[in-house]
Parts: C-alpha cells; structure tokens; sequence
C-alpha cells in the first residue's frame, strides 16, 4: 500500500486554481520532496493532504484513508511540524508532549517514557523541565520534529522545518529524518533550500499549480542536463505566470 497516492488532486477558490489536477504517489519510508516557489500550490496541496482543506476534485489518500471523506482518520495517523509553528513556547518541553501526545490519546504513561527516550537520544534529557522558548533554534527544530512524532505517525508532513537555522543544524536535523524512515515512517517535506532537495529519493517541483516535474534529484538533473537542483528549479519556476 501506498503512504500517499494522489489522483487528478485540484482546489480552487471561485475562478483561480490553486491546486491543477496534480498526480503522485509516495511509497512507505520514503523521502519525498514537494517543492515549488512561493504561489505555486504546495501549501494548498499540504493542506488537502492533510485533512485541513476539502479538495474541489479529484482524490488523495493518506495512510490508507481518503482526505475528503476521512479527514479524522487521516488526522490522527500524520505528524506535522511547521517553520513558524510547532511548539509552544510558553510551555516546557514536557509539558508539549504530554500536549501533543494527549491530544493522539497517547497514555500518560507512554508519553513519559517516550519523552525520557527523546531526551536520551537528542542528549536533551536536563531540558524536558525548561521552557521551549530557552532552547536555542538548531536543537528547537529538532526537538519539534520529535514531538510531532512522539504518537509514532506513519506520515509526516514538513513544511520548510529547517528555515532560519545554521547548515550544521540542518545536517543534524535531516540526519534525523533519515532515521525515522529508516523505521519505516513516511516523510513529505517542502523546503526552500535546493540541496537539502538531494537528500530526497524523489522530488516533484510545482508551478503554477501543476507538478512539472517528478523524479529522483539526479533523474531530474540528467533530464535537464544541469548540474544542480537549484538550477533544475530555476529552469522550471523562471516561466511562472503567478507573482511570489
């Protein structure tokens, strides 16, 4: 089964399409990359995917659930971490997972042990009593990536996680997703930066509301006959008709 299977997926909003009848399909435990310049959809797509926004046509599921029809299903087998938004601030660690946790009908009991381990295996363990917004933003983001799974989805949605914050911090933190897949969760990640796009095994690029291309970064680079991901995605994004 599929972790994400997509078919003719379109939104629109009156006269304007966000979302143009886009197809793809996202196997279990893979990295797949959603990308596209500001306008192009992808955040609109993000949120059908989700179960946050009806789609207008067409069909998507997600964890084996429809996103039309089966929003609350969907809902409670995805993680979701943002750049703006992931955690609380005003509350401790602790007291975000057992936040997030609850909210996924985690037990109390599990969500202690879970938290314990994280603070083991992000050497954060003297920081589950500290307030969020006393941690410095490379482990910040790497703690949030940890909470929005702390319920062990079976797909995770990453929109942009790793704005904002230094190169050795991005290393660090998509060393953490290659470990979550490497245990069989699904990642869907956007992102700005056109190297972190390598470290995918397939990648779509969206213009103008439609997927213009898909494939792995060195199908895309050999179809392009370019040498880097960054010149692929401007080759693509250069003809957009909508304004950032």
């Amino acid at each position: 089964m599929k972790a994400i299977e997509v078919v003719n997926l379109t939104k629109r909003f009156g006269d304007f399409t966000a979302v143009d009848s886009i197809n793809f399909s996202v196997e279990q435990g893979e990295i797949f990359g959603f990308l596209g310049a500001n306008g192009a959809g992808k955040t609109t797509a993000m949120r059908m995917l989700c179960g946050l926004s009806k789609p207008t046509s067409g069909r998507a599921v997600v964890a084996g659930f429809d996103v039309g029809t089966q929003t609350e299903m969907v809902k409670r087998r995805i993680g979701y971490m943002s750049q703006r938004f992931s955690l609380y601030e005003d509350l401790t660690v602790m007291e975000n997972i057992m936040l997030y946790g609850g909210i996924y009908g985690v037990p109390k009991a599990t969500l202690r042990e879970r938290a314990r381990q994280m603070g083991r295996r992000l050497d954060m363990t003297s920081d589950l009593q500290r307030l969020v917004a006393d941690i410095p933003l490379g482990r910040k983001q790497r703690l949030a990536f940890s909470v929005s799974t702390i319920h062990r989805p079976e797909v995770v949605f990453l929109d942009e996680p790793t704005g904002g914050v230094d190169p050795i911090a991005r290393r660090l933190f998509w060393e953490m997703i290659h470990e979550a897949t490497g245990d069989g969760t699904t990642v869907f990640v956007t992102t700005h930066y056109m190297d972190e796009a390598e470290y995918c095994r397939r990648v779509s690029v969206m213009v103008d509301g439609q997927i213009r291309a898909l494939g792995s970064p060195s199908e895309l680079k050999q179809n392009f006959s370019i040498s880097t991901m960054d010149e692929v995605f401007r080759a693509l994004a250069r003809n957009s008709l909508r304004s950032e």
